[in-house]
């Protein structure tokens, strides 16, 4: 670049400007709130099935939703490649990995060993050292050593074919450890990992060789496994996980077809290093910095007439570390809900906004609808429990009519969600239909209620402003949204 990275990353504060959101916008909120009172409010007035008018729009929406990304992906059961081929020459790009650690030191051996087995080993691997009290800087110095720098400075030595860079911080957060570290690199692509997500063997070629033949790419979403604990607890957990993620992954890619991603896990991430400091980075008030930068880079190529892309890279998998436990699933739902509310309303004037294209007009209207569907769950959930403990029987068979039809639905997603997930990955994920089977039948009334659960706490922390986390009530007006024509 022809400017100092620290101006340009100092000019590009994901800080926006005070805007009133637009009326279409406003809207859209509004009406999936008041369909909410509607259909609530019909279950004490009606003794038909109707009154279970929140769990059958539940059920549609959801349904619907599934179908919807079934047919986007049909075509990727078609074009789904294998393993990329190594890049050479003057079109590779140069790739660093940026760890943020903090009290990291138990998983960043295990860490570093998976990139150390790497088929294409990346030019740089720096561990923003996010003010760690536990045995990190014994950790680095005696195993791998590097000398024990100043806060606010790094020490460099080699690890295997990669610079091993040990950047010292004040603990100041995920979001601003790697703002320094993304600055302080020097590589064209930037991959994000979590100390406790172990990349496979072949993660960094595959990116690496993304980004090459892409130029327009900036930013990649890797493949994450989830891994818990060997507990009872922690086998459940992982199971009914692992679907969920197939689910989700698949759906970002239908998603990605119309350049409408919106959420690449930073947990394991490549970006195009000077994306990153054109759009300031990821955000340190955000509960979920990695979902709220990919809202922003999305407005950004928008405002700039630039014709970005936001994909997911099939042949790019990592292992990550998932709660083993209810509780830790519980807040770690909270906090990921209560982010995805706080990015809602940062970008709410882009709901419905025809100046973002697809992305306006059909995926943040739905990520609207997303908003109160934990909501529409669990109202149906305990409106049956209702109809059950009251003795309306003519009411509750024609409802569990409904809920078989939707658990069979589920299970012929989970086959083609399974099936396109295996194709996609080179069919290297230990995934089974048999388990499948098990996971549609027994999800509705179990993990689906945990992650409702869960997402009915993070309203409460979102509406209650939690300055634990370290971000400003909903009122604040630092982080209005602005307005799409400026």
């Amino acid at each position: 670049m022809t400017i100092s990275l620290q101006a340009a990353f100092a000019a590009a504060s994901p800080r926006i400007t005070p805007r009133r959101m637009p009326f279409i916008s406003l809207m859209i909120y509004l009406a999936v709130l008041a369909l909410w009172a509607l259909l609530f409010g019909r279950a004490f007035f009606l003794n038909s099935i109707w009154a279970w008018s929140a769990g059958m729009v539940y059920i549609a929406y959801d349904t619907v939703l599934m179908l919807y990304v079934v047919w986007q992906t049909l075509p990727l059961a078609v074009s789904a490649r294998g393993p990329s081929a190594a890049v050479a020459g003057q079109s590779r790009p140069s790739v660093g990995i940026l760890i943020a650690a903090h009290n990291e030191a138990l998983n960043l051996p295990e860490a570093l060993a998976a990139i150390a087995r790497q088929s294409d080993a990346p030019d740089l691997i720096l561990i923003a050292d996010d003010g760690s009290r536990d045995a990190t800087d014994t950790l680095l110095r005696d195993r791998y050593g590097l000398a024990i720098p100043a806060v606010g400075q790094s020490s460099i030595g080699q690890f295997g074919r990669s610079r091993l860079q040990w950047l010292r911080l004040p603990h100041q957060g995920k979001a601003r450890a790697l703002n320094t570290a993304i600055l302080k690199a020097d590589t064209d692509i930037v991959i994000t990992l979590d100390a406790d997500t172990f990349l496979a063997d072949d993660a960094i070629a595959e990116m690496r060789a993304a980004f090459a033949a892409d130029p327009a790419l900036v930013a990649a979403g890797g493949i994450l496994v989830p891994v818990c604990d060997d507990s009872a607890s922690g086998r459940v957990m992982q199971w009914f996980q692992t679907y969920e993620y197939i689910r989700n992954i698949i759906s970002r890619f239908a998603w990605m077809r119309g350049n409408s991603l919106l959420l690449i896990s930073g947990a394991f991430a490549g970006f195009r290093r000077e994306a990153l400091v054109a759009v300031g980075g990821f955000d340190p008030e955000c509960l979920v910095e990695d979902y709220e930068l990919t809202h922003r880079m999305h407005r950004y190529a928008v405002d700039h007439g630039l014709d970005w892309q936001l994909r997911m890279i099939g042949t790019s998998l990592a292992r990550t570390e998932a709660p083993s436990h209810v509780m830790t699933f519980l807040r770690q739902r909270r906090r990921w809900f209560a982010g995805f509310l706080q990015t809602q309303y940062w970008n709410r004037d882009m709901t419905g906004n025809a100046r973002y294209g697809r992305l306006g007009l059909r995926m943040l209207p739905i990520k609207a609808l997303d908003t109160l569907q934990p909501i529409y769950g669990l109202t149906a959930f305990v409106l049956l429990l209702a109809l059950l403990v009251t003795g309306k029987t003519a009411i509750a068979v024609p409802v569990f009519g409904l809920i078989t039809a939707k658990i069979v639905a589920d299970f012929l997603v989970y086959l083609w969600t399974v099936h396109l997930y295996q194709r996609l990955t080179g069919g290297r994920t230990r995934t089974s239909f048999a388990a499948a089977v098990f996971a549609a039948i027994l999800e509705p009334f179990s993990f689906q209620l945990l992650r409702h659960a869960g997402a009915a706490w993070g309203w409460i922390a979102f509406l209650r402003g939690n300055n634990d986390w370290g971000f400003a009530p909903v009122t604040s007006p630092s982080r209005e949204a602005p307005n799409a024509g400026e």
